[in-house]
This record gives structure tokens, sequence and C-alpha cells, in this order.
């Protein structure tokens, strides 16, 4: 399995920022001491998993196809391609199916030249910007935090040579 995706930045206020794709998540807590809670002891709280923006090839498309059609599908943010980064692999199971698939995911640096990313689509709860520290620190992946890690070293070495 093969898919494609993208670490979008961008430079505001003297900071660097990128784009991170959630989905919430609920569970269940302990009845707090607040009295807050379901009538059954039980509090919910939610937190949100947070990842880059990533997806399958349509038919006939590039990885530099797919990665731009899926960060634009997934953050609601217009992208132009600026360089590859790096690629990812990994395993995942089909539970269901009892299926093991051996995945690689290329991703690529980009830059936003319009949307919002308040016009994302709903495979995602939430997708927001973040200062490029706080997006290292709450990536849920470790092979995502490697991509950013290295993505953030390409962005200076262009803000170095521009």
């Amino acid at each position: 399995m093969v898919s494609a995706g993208g670490v979008v930045y961008r430079q505001r206020e003297g900071r660097l920022e990128t784009v991170l794709c959630g989905h919430w998540i609920t569970s269940n807590a302990a009845h707090s001491r607040s009295g807050q809670g379901d009538g059954n002891g039980e509090a919910q709280t939610k937190a949100v998993r947070w990842s880059l923006a990533k997806g399958t090839p349509d038919a006939g498309e590039t990885m530099e196809e797919t990665a731009l059609r899926e960060v634009r599908e997934e953050t609601g943010l217009e992208v132009e391609m600026q360089e590859p980064i790096s690629s990812i692999t990994y395993w995942f199971a089909d539970r269901e199916n009892a299926v093991r698939y051996h995945k690689t995911v290329h991703f690529y640096l980009m830059a936003p030249v319009g949307g919002d990313v308040s016009l994302h689509d709903p495979e995602f709860d939430v997708v927001r910007w973040f200062s490029m520290d706080e997006a290292l620190n709450i990536l849920i992946y470790p092979n995502e935090t490697t991509v950013m890690r290295q993505a953030n070293e390409l962005i200076s070495q262009r803000i170095g040579n521009a």
C-alpha cells in the first residue's frame, strides 16, 4: 500500500507554523471532584489525536498529485509543492479480516497559496495551525514527528537562503 501527504508551513509574525489534522477522542474518566459526570460515576473527557494530512492515490495519480489533493481535501488549504521531505513505512492490521498491511507514505513540503482550514473535509474533526515546536510535541505518531523534524530542517535551509 502507498499514500502521500504533506507538511504545510507558513511564517507568521516571525514564527514558523504548520497545520495538523485531528480526530476527537472521547474517553471515560473516573467521577471528578467537581461533581461533573454522566450520573454513573463517569466523566467524559475529549482529547484530539493530531496527525499530518495524507491519503491514497486515485487511479492514475502521481504521488505528488495525490499529496496535493489529499492536503487540499483534508486541510481546506490550497497548497503548492516545494520539495520531497522523506517517506515512512509501517505495518498496520485489519483486525476484522486478520490481515497485516505494509504501507509507505511519501511526504512533501508545501506552502499555502489560498483556502482556509475551516474548509476541511469531514474526514477530520478539527484542523488548525500550530507553532512548529507545539506540533512536534503533539503529533501522535513518532514517524510523523520525524517527518516534521526533517521538514523543519528543510524550512530552515529555505529561510536561510532567502
